[in-house]
């Protein structure tokens, strides 16, 4: 370490921080996530820096877009992970820039390389499981000041759209234990709420929350409770199927109806705060019906017929992506999923 040289802290988190760190001997910059000396964080790093070894050796160039480990060490008890520098995450991003959303083909382009990333781990039997806007980093967020007329003042407007996928501490494989309780509040999918099982389809459902929120700088879910969240997810997608209902094992049921108070203040909250999805849609172009599409497919509340990554790139909403930013083998689709 002593010819390292700490040049900037770039995050702190319960688990510690990620400072930016300077080898002077290699000359290049690193990103350093420096986890707390405790035991149940040094224990998740133990599994994240399983991942990131899994993923080095499936894709040593990094070319399914997961952000790429360096190098590991134990120092004094602190669990060190080197990765390459990336810039903002796309939620920092949008926070610096006022919440100002991103342009519907900025949205299909991070979708996109969203959803490419993701299925690379689902193709390993792996789940992300915290698919969030904080951990999607843009490559570099070197932006442009534009005058947004409607707005009448300047806003950033990203360069280059570019993206990597990190935090792969909670990421678990098929065979591994899996914990009741996954992802961030916000992008929690309802079989995970209800502790009904989980597997690949609720990163997917991350995702649908995830696009919304690129498209419209808001949260779709705004809410720290599970009976409010489910009682947001009906008023947005519909009541949740009985089927569920009748096996979840939560106190959030009766007679298979969610026990919802619709005259509380907290039903009055989700009435005056969510509608249906649809009507989120700022413009009625193909373009926009097209992706408020892909998002309710990925807002399936039953996780076997929610939609695939593998079937998401092949939706028409990817069809603009330019040939010069497709990946892999996911050509135009000339589907007739129209």
């Amino acid at each position: 370490m002593s010819t390292d040289k700490i040049a900037a802290t770039l995050g702190e988190g319960t688990f510690g921080k990620v400072a930016c760190i300077e080898d002077l001997e290699k000359d290049e910059t690193v990103a350093l996530k420096i986890i707390k000396n405790v035991e149940k964080y040094r224990e998740a790093a133990k599994l994240e820096i399983k991942a990131l070894e899994k993923l080095l050796e499936l894709d040593p160039d990094g070319r399914h877009l997961c952000v790429k480990m360096l190098d590991w060490f134990d120092y004094r008890g602190h669990m060190c992970i080197a990765f390459e520098l990336l810039g903002l995450s796309v939620f920092d991003f949008l926070k610096n820039n006022n919440y100002q959303p991103y342009t519907i083909d900025q949205v299909r382009h991070i979708s996109y390389q969203l959803c490419y990333a993701v299925k690379f781990l689902h193709d390993h039997q792996l789940t992300h499981t915290d698919l969030k806007p904080e951990n999607i980093l843009f490559v570099d967020s070197g932006y442009d000041t534009v005058y947004d007329s409607k707005k009448k003042k300047n806003v950033r407007r990203i360069k280059s759209t570019e993206v990597r996928l990190i935090d792969f501490g909670s990421a678990t494989f098929d065979h591994e234990h899996h914990s009741t309780i996954v992802s961030t509040r916000h992008y929690r999918a309802p079989e995970v709420i209800l502790e009904l099982g989980w597997s690949q389809p609720c990163d997917v459902w991350s995702i649908g929350c995830i696009i919304f929120e690129l498209y419209l700088g808001i949260t779709l879910f705004q809410t720290h409770d599970n009976r409010e969240h489910l009682a947001m997810m009906e008023r947005i997608l519909g009541t949740i199927p009985y089927r569920m209902a009748k096996k979840s094992k939560t106190k959030y049921f009766y007679h298979g109806k969610l026990d919802w108070d619709d005259k509380s203040s907290a039903g009055r909250y989700v009435r005056e705060n969510c509608k249906p999805l649809h009507r989120y849609q700022s413009c009625d172009d193909e373009d926009h019906r097209l992706l408020f599409d892909l998002i309710s497919l990925m807002l399936e509340y039953e996780p076997s017929k929610r939609i695939t990554l593998g079937e998401s790139l092949r939706h028409p909403f990817f069809d603009k992506i330019p040939s010069h930013l497709r990946l892999g083998s996911y050509e135009r689709s000339h589907s007739l999923s129209r």
